[in-house]
């Protein structure tokens, strides 16, 4: 059973509340994850199903997992800013984290609003030469917020009846990048009775360079 920490840290607006989730058994994590949650402003908080599913994938993993509740939730300080200011507090956890645990890779995930705070932090990141190790996005927020792009080998999963986000959205703004996606039938934006799927596609992608790796591992019958 993994173990838990909670902390608080100081962000732009205040103080944050967090939660810091370890590898199994006390084993050596191979790499820190931050996970993001959806919209505060309707009920997104870092113990959002989707967020806590995205945490014990990475623990599973062998990560050691931070979440935030974004600004104005929980008993986090400040008010929503309308992810730039959300932004500016994931990357101060970003500072923590690799400051706790150096010389570890950083992985970044979130859903729904928590993927427009991703894209933007990695663009940070890979400006600054500091890129992460890898994203996943589910229910990624296309047209909804103006996403960032993304590298060649994210990770991206999509309901099929998502109608918070809609499935087209998502093909239009990965269409000039060329990057696919996976889409669970059935699912909606919050993918009910279906989040064993997510587990299951981040786990076998995980080790792969994404779903054109896959694509030509199948073709060449490995």
């Amino acid at each position: 059973m993994n173990k838990s920490e909670k902390f608080t840290l100081a962000g732009g607006a205040g103080q944050m509340e967090g939660v810091i989730d370890y590898p199994q058994d006390d084993a050596a994590p191979r790499g820190v994850a931050l996970v993001a949650h959806p919209h505060p402003l309707y009920g997104g908080t870092m113990d959002n199903k989707v967020a806590v599913t995205l945490m014990r994938t990475f623990v599973s993993l062998g990560y050691v997992v931070a979440r935030i509740n974004f600004r104005g939730v929980g008993r986090s300080e400040g008010v929503h800013d309308h992810g730039k200011g959300e932004t500016d507090d994931m990357a101060i956890l970003h500072a923590w984290m690799t400051e706790k645990f150096p010389g570890l890779p950083v992985a970044l995930s979130g859903f729904s609003f928590g993927t427009y705070v991703q894209t933007h932090l990695a663009q940070r990141l890979a400006a600054a030469g500091t890129p992460a190790e890898r994203l996943v996005l589910v229910g990624a927020a296309a047209k909804k917020w103006e996403m960032a792009d993304i590298p060649a080998d994210t990770i991206l999963i999509h309901g099929e009846h998502d109608d918070t986000i809609p499935l087209i959205d998502v093909l239009d703004w990965l269409r000039p990048q060329e990057i696919p996606v996976i889409v669970i039938p059935g699912a909606d934006h919050f993918f009910h009775r279906k989040l064993g799927h997510i587990k299951s596609w981040v786990t076998q992608l995980w080790g792969r360079g994404g779903l054109a790796e896959a694509e030509t591992d199948t073709a060449s019958g490995d």
